[in-house]
């Protein structure tokens, strides 16, 4: 299959999404969100949320109001969807996990639809029924350990996604079996990433950049050359905001995992917070980090992790089958390989240590 050239990346951007518009109707119309001039100097806020810190930058002038909508949004959506708070709509469907469907909210029942569509097409390398491993572990947290393999073993059958069923009809989600969890942690930054732009959007905004914790949506054009922003790709051995290189982009995302910042440390073993659904065990593999780029954050978000579990060779191939999607892949010897819609855009820094690599595919 051929890939589609001009996929994105990391770390600064914005899109100039302008609209004119009046509705059809001829008893009243729909006025086009004010469009405001672009500046330089972006209206931000930098909030500490879903554990993370979440950044929103404007470079349209006077759009306070659009600033304080967007970290709403993202307020809203993070206590609907946490595993780790009663009353979320996500922490129902898991009290009535093999007793009953739950009715949910339509922007939830889309997240957890989104959430079965990227388990499905990954064959499970991504699992939204990952909870009862990740829940075991805990890392991130402080009580996080490594559990005894007896009870991994017990647990690991409560993973699968096709024990979740959805009815469109009635907006329900149920899980088949009892003590089985949903945990959308995987994907729901880059979901909220993806609603916090609609909002922007509607408010008028055509340059921003979304930053959730390193999920990094860019929309627009830069305002100092209203054209691509020089996006950063991060460098996994070093402080965030470092970089190994960058790519001109704009109008997309750029989602990295990688073991370099939530993991466990047990003697001399790290174990990173990205499990594999088959074994309940952290990832192990030749890989630092893996980059998507792709048009949507949920996208990126969703098959991340999924392409990193798959490690080098099979994630190179699975991501060079896919339309709309590319992704750099950083390895713990310091190579760095990128598929084929982003060769002849990504730079690599030459002072960083890091080289590029080929690898062979099997197209």
């Amino acid at each position: 299959m051929t890939k589609q050239p001009n996929k994105f990346m990391l770390v600064i951007a914005v899109l100039l999404a302008c609209f004119s518009l009046t509705s059809c109707s001829t008893q009243s119309k729909t006025s086009a969100p004010t469009k405001t001039p672009v500046t330089t100097t972006p209206t931000s806020d930098t909030q500490f949320l879903m554990g993370t810190v979440c950044t929103i930058k404007i470079y349209n002038k006077h759009q306070q109001k659009a600033l304080k909508a967007g970290f709403n949004r993202i307020k809203e959506l993070a206590a609907q969807t946490t595993v780790n708070q009663k009353g979320s709509e996500i922490d129902k469907i898991n009290r009535y996990a093999g007793i009953k469907p739950v009715k949910v909210t339509p922007t939830i029942y889309r997240m957890c639809k989104d959430a079965y569509h990227y388990s499905k097409i990954s064959a499970g390398t991504f699992d939204l029924t990952i909870g009862p491993i990740t829940s075991l572990w805990r890392i991130g947290f402080p009580d996080a350990h490594k559990p005894k393999a007896s009870t991994i073993k017990k647990r690991l059958p409560l993973v699968n996604y096709r024990n979740v069923v959805f009815n469109d009809q009635k907006r329900t989600v149920f899980l088949k079996k009892k003590k089985m969890m949903l945990d959308l942690g995987g994907m729901a930054k880059g979901f909220i990433s993806d609603e916090v732009m609609k909002v922007l959007q509607k408010k008028g905004v055509t340059s921003a950049i979304i930053d959730l914790g390193g999920n990094i949506y860019v929309l627009g054009n830069s305002p100092t050359n209203n054209s691509n922003w020089t996006v950063g790709i991060q460098d996994p051995s070093a402080a965030r905001g470092d970089a190994i290189g960058s790519l001109p982009e704009k109008n997309a995302t750029a989602v990295t995992s990688g073991i370099y910042e939530r993991y466990l440390k047990v003697g001399n073993k790290i174990y990173s917070h990205l499990m594999d659904p088959q074994t309940g065990y952290p990832c192990q593999n030749n890989l630092l980090s893996v980059t998507i780029i792709a048009k949507r954050s949920t996208t990126g978000d969703g098959l991340s992790t999924a392409v990193y579990n798959r490690g080098l060779k099979k994630g190179y191939d699975y991501v060079e089958h896919l339309s709309g999607v590319e992704a750099i892949f950083i390895t713990k010897k310091k190579k760095v390989y990128v598929t084929s819609g982003l060769k002849h855009k990504f730079k690599l820094f030459t002072d960083n240590g890091y080289q590029l690599a080929k690898i062979k595919t099997s197209n």
